[in-house]
């Protein structure tokens, strides 16, 4: 009866043994079901991705075969290719500017500080202008003026495409750049007669020359007073 009893049990222990092993078994199927399921979406999802970045290489390539390709700009802005209506000197006022009101110095004009700007003009606008005047030129949508769409305001209130009550005209007139003090349609007068009195090009060298010349100048001056101070301190030690 004893052993009866044992045997049982034993073959109870056994049957249990098997249904759990049975069971880890199907887990472990299904676990790696999962995880083939999740290799494959994943592998889906690069192939997608390489595909639509090969389309839109392709359709890049035949834009530009077929001269439709909108130009991109390049990384590094260069204010001199880009703004050739406007001369050396005149950029480089528009820089002093712009980064005498450019107080938190990143390279941006924002909205508190475009606000003091125009309160220095005198011409203080409400809180909807300055959002307005920004977005005229705000090409990024970052609401916020980079040196290049500051640039712009002066190249629209100088071609007259900005509206008499606009307040970038406003601060066009009143800033101290001459581009601007000819109003709307006598800069646009002003530029069309520079145009046709010499090239780009040449007055481009013309100022080039002019700032070495004027660097030159100033290095003979250093040099006289170094001399000077020379030829005096060694009058005092003989």
């Amino acid at each position: 009866m004893a052993s009866e009893e044992l045997a049982q049990k034993l073959q109870r222990r056994l049957q249990l043994e098997e249904s759990g092993a049975a069971v880890e078994g199907e887990a472990a199927a299904a676990g790696r079901g999962e995880e083939a399921a999740g290799d494959e979406a994943e592998r889906s999802c690069l192939t997608a991705s390489a595909g639509a970045e090969l389309s839109a290489k392709l359709c890049r390539r035949q834009d530009i075969n077929e001269g439709a390709a909108q130009p991109r700009r390049a990384a590094v802005f260069n204010p001199y290719t880009e703004f050739k209506e406007f001369s050396r000197r005149q950029i480089k006022d528009m820089e002093r500017m712009f980064r005498l009101y450019d107080s938190g110095h990143d390279g941006y004009i924002d909205l508190m500080e475009l606000k003091l700007m125009m309160e220095k003009l005198g011409a203080p606008q409400t809180h909807l202008g300055l959002k307005n005047m920004i977005k005229e030129v705000d090409e990024d949508f970052d609401g916020k003026l980079s040196f290049r769409e500051f640039l712009l305001i002066f190249r629209k209130a100088a071609a007259g495409e900005l509206e008499e009550d606009s307040g970038l005209l406003t601060l066009a007139k009143l800033s101290e750049i001459d581009v601007s003090i000819e109003g709307v349609k006598g800069a646009k007068n002003f530029f069309e007669a520079k145009v046709q009195a010499l090239s780009s090009a040449s007055k481009f060298e013309a100022e080039i020359k002019a700032e070495q010349d004027e660097r030159k100048r100033e290095e003979e001056e250093r040099k006289h007073r170094r001399a000077a101070f020379r030829e005096l301190k060694s009058a005092f030690t003989q």
